[in-house]
């Protein structure tokens, strides 16, 4: 008897064994595939300065930094981008502002990039808020959380020394990008969540104020296709709205809270 189980046993492992390497072979497939699929392309004139609102209204200058989510990849029209988005509705708020609105984001950037960003965004008049959208691409290539959030930590750091509210926008829900199939899929949003819970603490511990869009927009990215632009990785113009509202209690409350 003792030598049947043993013999299960050791069939049972060279099974899982098998199932690792081959389930390791699909996922290295998968991510070569995704590799080579058309995403939307970054437009510099995305980039491009925008004011919203009264020019009677007090103003308030808001920089966009972080990744090609954060410069709006996947519109075509700023007022599509989350920035714009997020200006539009703060100009309409009731007690609303005149928002001048800029971009340092860089299509493809790491939270180990934010340091360039940083140095741009202070360069002339100095911002009020910063929004900082990064942490995908930290996620797809696996980049360790603490280390990421590391990086984030000395960006809002050196923000918050310059007189500037921070608001983090955490990693998405990756697991909702449909340009990843399954079991890719949950792997990178398995990562995601990991890089967002590390930028959690590291914003809080630097003194920005963290906002967890997964938490907050996971479930609408998961339920309606239309919340991402062609190549299924990037938000549409509507899925960066919901983004924008998501954001913008976060944004309104540093606003105006005198730096």
């Amino acid at each position: 008897m003792n030598g049947i189980i043993r013999r299960l046993g050791q069939a049972a492992m060279v099974t899982a064994i098998a199932g690792a390497v081959g389930g390791a072979a699909v996922v290295a497939g998968q991510a070569m595939l995704a590799r080579s699929r058309r995403y939307a392309q970054p437009d510099l004139r995305l980039a491009m300065r925008a004011t919203f609102g009264s020019a009677a209204a007090p103003p308030l200058r808001l920089v966009l930094l972080g990744d090609s989510t954060a410069l709006g990849v996947g519109v075509e029209r700023v007022t599509d981008t989350v920035g714009g988005q997020l200006a539009m509705l703060l100009a309409d708020a009731p007690d609303g502002r005149r928002v001048e609105l800029s971009s340092v984001a860089v299509s493809g950037s790491r939270s180990a990039d934010l340091g360039t960003q940083v140095a741009r965004a202070l360069v002339g008049d100095r911002p009020d808020v910063a929004v900082i959208l990064v942490g995908g691409m930290d996620a797809i290539h696996f980049t360790p959380p603490d280390e990421a959030a590391d990086d984030l930590a000395l960006a809002i750091g050196r923000l918050r020394t310059a007189g500037v509210a921070v608001v983090v926008g955490t990693c998405p829900d990756l697991g909702a990008a449909r340009a990843f199939p399954p079991p890719l899929r949950q792997l990178v949003g398995w990562q995601a969540r990991r890089v967002a819970r590390a930028q959690a603490l590291a914003a809080t511990t630097a003194d920005g104020v963290p906002v967890d869009l997964a938490a907050k927009t996971g479930a609408v990215f998961r339920a309606d296709a239309g919340t991402y632009c062609h190549d299924g990785y990037h938000p549409s113009a509507d899925g960066y709205r919901v983004w924008a509202h998501a954001l913008l209690p976060a944004v309104t409350e540093a606003s105006a809270v005198p730096q």
